[in-house]
């Protein structure tokens, strides 16, 4: 949802700890630009299906995905519309997250004006700084819309190194008593 912002198209890229290791899928790649709708006028969908699989035997360093959001200004230059990020699901299921995006704003009025006028605003050379903490408490940012991301996560032998990761209404299963639906005469 990017209020009053069309024809947008989305960037994704993957933030990985040194012990992951990406095994299949892409790391990093482009949508098509969608358009809002007469039905849904603030709400833009791309159904852009990413696919990707980590092999690690260390939690340290959680996958997350890095989103960017570029559409076109008043002149028609493709400008940053928002950057946002949030961690891949650590638990086994269907999960839907909605990620706050940013964008970064000039300092001052002057900078402010200049990059309007040339069509060049303040933008992160590298979006994987958003999904790191180093340098970002310097950064004046802006919210501006929100991604929201359907999860659909799959892991495998986590038990096998101490870790139990299953749903937590899953963790201690309760039937109750056996009893219970027995009308006693």
């Amino acid at each position: 949802q990017f209020p009053g912002f069309d024809d947008l198209y989305c960037k994704f890229c993957f933030v990985y700890g040194q012990d992951w290791v990406p095994t299949a899928g892409l790391e990093e790649g482009i949508s098509q630009i969608t358009s809002t709708s007469d039905v849904a006028p603030t709400t833009l969908v791309w159904n852009f299906p990413i696919d990707i699989t980590f092999k690690s035997t260390n939690p340290s360093g959680w996958p997350q995905i890095v989103v960017s959001v570029y559409g076109p200004d008043f002149f028609g230059h493709d400008v940053v519309r928002g950057y946002g990020a949030v961690h891949v699901p650590f638990t086994p299921g269907r999960h839907t997250r909605t990620i706050a995006m940013f964008v970064p704003e000039s300092t001052s009025l002057l900078q402010k004006f200049t990059s309007w006028f040339t069509g060049r605003r303040p933008e992160f050379t590298d979006p994987k700084v958003v999904a790191q903490g180093e340098g970002r408490e310097v950064t004046r940012v802006r919210s501006q819309g929100f991604v929201t991301i359907s999860f659909n996560v799959v892991t495998k032998d986590m038990k096998k190194l101490g870790y139990d990761v299953s749903p937590s209404d899953m963790q201690n299963p309760s039937l109750g008593p056996v009893t219970e639906g027995i009308q006693m005469y």
